[in-house]
């Protein structure tokens, strides 16, 4: 389609990667071009997302460059990490070397459901555990609400079940640095090229290698996004009373509870501290939303 009155050809494509006010939007058949966001957007408050629909004008083909004159409705967008039109998020952690922080994976999962995403738990590096421990974490995680994976980067293991997993749709991968990612990136999508990392022997945690947000087409209608590693989550927009809610392995149990009102913790007669105690409910899982209650309630003191 062309653009009456400049000449230039105007086309629809896809936010892959946006860097220091520079837009890269795939377009198919044609190419990745290198575009500026028009001042419409900072006047009407609208900063485009990897992951966005854009139209945009087409000012060159060697080098390809054009201008962002549209970021067309979004399905959904993520505020952490900042992308749009996502499918779903698939959450990496390291079964070892990093050690896990499940606190962490908690509150992700809090997040992701507060944004209405679906989520994938992948544990990664199978190869460094054994098979007792990998049970113990996913029974854990069994009854959280999300598919739960278990690959070895290293191995190789796994990878046709993650590709399964990320066919036809638009996937946000997230996690601590040095767990993986875009190890896994790289095998599940070989053109990424992206530079992996190695875990500080000091430190014993990942080096960032990741620096921004970047959407890759695997194909026509497979996209996977790698994002910053991440060490803490603030959660924010949350009241203690609804911690709960975001515990589906709590689900089974509301209404048998003594009290209507009940939060699981200190009262008399709660179904789910009884579900705790037979076994029934994950202790991990509960220590984490006994954790989160308590500082969310902190939160509301200040």
């Amino acid at each position: 389609m062309k653009n009456a009155g400049s000449g230039s050809a105007r086309e629809k494509g896809k936010i892959i990667k946006g860097i220091a006010g520079f837009y890269y939007v795939h377009i198919p058949g044609r190419g990745v071009y290198e575009c500026r966001a028009k001042g419409v957007f900072r006047n009407i408050g609208v900063k485009p997302l990897v992951g966005d629909e854009a139209e945009i004008d087409i000012l060159s083909e060697d080098p390809r460059e054009g201008n962002i004159r549209a970021v067309l409705p979004r399905r959904n967008s993520l505020i952490r990490p900042a992308c749009a039109n996502v499918d779903q998020a698939m959450v990496i952690f390291a079964l070892r070397d990093p050690e896990p922080n499940f606190g962490l994976l908690d509150r992700f999962l809090l997040l992701m459901q507060q944004q209405g995403v679906d989520t994938v738990i992948c544990f990664n590096k199978q190869d460094l555990v054994t098979e007792e421990e990998i049970f113990q974490v996913m029974g854990d995680y069994a009854d959280c609400g999300c598919r739960l994976l278990s690959v070895s980067a290293q191995e190789k293991q796994g990878m046709e079940i993650l590709r399964e997993i990320l066919e036809g749709k638009t996937t946000v991968v997230a996690g601590p640095s040095g767990v993986g990612k875009s190890s896994i990136t790289n095998l599940v999508f070989p053109d990424a090229e992206m530079q992996t990392g190695t875990v500080s022997e000091k430190i014993r945690r990942g080096r960032h290698t990741t620096r921004h947000s970047e959407l890759f087409a695997m194909n026509e209608d497979t996209y996977i996004m790698d994002t910053p590693g991440f060490s803490t989550i603030w959660l924010t927009g949350f009241e203690k009373e609804d911690v709960k809610e975001y515990f589906p392995e709590f689900y089974p149990y509301f209404g048998d509870c003594r009290f209507g009102g009940c939060n699981h913790l200190k009262e008399p007669d709660c179904a789910v501290k009884a579900a705790l105690a037979d076994g029934k409910i994950s202790r991990r899982r509960y220590d984490s939303y006994v954790n989160i209650y308590e500082e969310i309630a902190q939160q509301r003191r200040y």
